[in-house]
């Protein structure tokens, strides 16, 4: 019996165990449900004003500082799951509100832990950071389990240690008040049955790791030198995660992300491929859609990408959206009013149509003319800066910018525009512009787990290289590293399909 070894005994022990541990995780998950938490409390409270029995030391400069108190705020994801913008339930811009009752708030300043910086950049105005009287909204922040932030508040007008709360709602969740642990306070343990298995599951799994690390070596690749990803700007995201993530694993590898359009991406390294085949060898270039066989490089299928059209936040085509005839009319310069398209809407009858459209080097583009339009865009360029002429003319407007984010940033902003997207950059925008089905047809979530039906707009995401990838280079080395699961996560979780997972939705 020779298959009768160690490793295959340590091998099948494993996946017994690991077929049983979700099990057991299924049915505890049954009786016991998994629920989205933002927990909250006050870690500080103290009189600073004028007339308080505890009065302040020095000057803080600000008017109305009678009855002052100081409030630190922590809030915090306390529960299992991760927190994202989508969760929270408010209807306004803002997710949550913390109420100061009886006082009012003068200033506000948030901080947070190191290694979570990025949450500063949600606190903005656009975003419904703001106080106005004794409340304070804070945006729809995404909270991964542990995160948290602070939030120190300059309150004047009553006394200290008065009322806080924290007010809002999340999806499958709830938001409450917690208290923090007590230094003589035990963790709750697992019981010993769990324990058990659980070291029985951990030794099973380090010893099957030890063997494939003796025999197989590292898993990711890890590889040393200079990579240059460009291309696509669409993917652009998901790239530029996958950078980050690949140098904070391997030391010695250096990855600049130069995102500058599919065409011009993959022109650019077959043109470096004729004047120095050596240095193409640390280039890959990105593009939405095929683009190298008419320059003889090597492409690898790497997710099926879903692409949307998107309007001013002010313009209501209802759920429908846009026919794909009234689509291929738009971009014929057929129509120059709204009116023109969609009827009975008095609010945007005489709104000028703005095309805000990628330049001929974009894969997002090119897929739109194959895909949805079955041509090119026929309306010819006529203006630089996307503002339509002050009087009405028969031409309808249009501009062409450098990227996806240039396209959503003018829709945003420009009344009456239509422009273009890869779905995952669009719906981080939270509404800013809105997204429009083509004849009902929309590739929400669930479709895309199907590969979104028969929805047009859509196409696979290559990565080119000149060549096949040199064995122990860094390009080989980030090629690997994409098909591995942490990988395909970042992809998925960026609105695309992997198509390693599910390579029969990808042709």
């Amino acid at each position: 019996m020779e298959w009768l070894s160690l490793e295959n005994v340590i091998a099948i022990g494993t996946s017994v165990l690991g077929l049983l541990v979700p099990i057991a995780m299924f049915l505890y998950d049954r009786r016991v449900p998994r629920r989205k938490l933002i927990g909250y409390r006050v870690q500080m409270d103290s009189p600073i004003g004028d007339g308080s029995s505890n009065p302040r030391l020095g000057d803080f400069d600000v008017p109305n500082m009678a009855d002052a108190s100081l409030v630190l705020l922590r809030i915090e994801n306390d529960g299992s799951q991760s927190v994202a913008d989508n969760d929270y339930t408010s209807s306004e811009v803002h997710g949550l509100t913390a109420e100061f009752t009886g006082r009012t708030v003068q200033a506000v300043a948030v901080t947070q832990p190191s290694g979570i910086e990025h949450l500063n950049s949600h606190f903005t105005d656009a975003n419904g950071f703001e106080h106005v009287g004794s409340r304070v909204t804070i945006p729809r922040v995404p909270l991964n389990p542990g995160d948290h932030f602070k939030l120190l508040v300059l309150l004047s007008g009553g006394p200290a240690e008065g009322e806080v709360k924290l007010i809002g709602g999340l999806r499958d969740g709830r938001v409450h008040r917690n208290s923090a642990p007590k230094p003589d306070e035990k963790l709750r343990t697992f019981s010993l049955p769990a324990r058990l298995l659980s070291g029985a599951l951990a030794l099973a799994v380090l010893a099957l790791a030890g063997i494939i690390v003796l025999r197989v070596g590292n898993p990711i690749e890890c590889e040393q030198g200079e990579l240059t990803l460009t291309g696509s700007t669409a993917f652009e995201p998901v790239v530029r995660t996958l950078a980050r993530e690949y140098e904070s694993k391997c030391q010695g590898a250096d990855i600049v992300v130069e995102a500058r359009g599919s065409e011009d991406g993959v022109a650019g390294l077959a043109e470096l491929a004729e004047r120095s085949p050596g240095a193409a060898g640390s280039v890959i270039a990105f593009s939405d859609g095929p683009m190298g066989g008419r320059w003889n490089l090597t492409g690898k299928e790497i997710a099926l990408s879903f692409f949307t059209l998107v309007v001013h936040p002010d313009i209501d085509l209802g759920p429908h959206g846009l026919t794909l005839r009234q689509v291929r009319d738009i971009y014929a310069g057929r129509y120059q009013r709204w009116g023109q398209v969609v009827a009975g809407r008095k609010e945007i009858a005489d709104l000028p149509i703005v095309l805000v459209s990628r330049g001929d080097e974009s894969g997002t583009r090119q897929i739109f003319q194959d895909r949805v339009l079955k041509g090119w865009e026929k309306a010819p360029s006529t203006s630089l800066d996307c503002t339509p002429p002050a009087r009405a003319e028969d031409t309808v407007t249009r501009c062409e910018l450098g990227s996806t984010r240039a396209v959503l940033n003018k829709v945003e902003k420009q009344p009456g525009a239509i422009g273009y997207s890869e779905v995952g950059l669009a719906k981080e925008r939270g509404g800013k512009v809105k997204a429009v089905p083509l004849a009902g047809d929309w590739p929400d979530e669930r479709q895309i787990d199907l590969g979104a039906g028969h929805y047009p707009y859509k196409d696979i995401e290559y990565a080119y290289t000149h060549g096949p990838a040199r064995a122990g280079s860094l390009a080989a080395g980030f090629l690997a590293y994409l098909d591995e699961s942490v990988s395909q996560s970042v992809i998925r979780g960026k609105g695309h399909l992997p198509c390693l997972r599910e390579p029969h939705q990808c042709r």
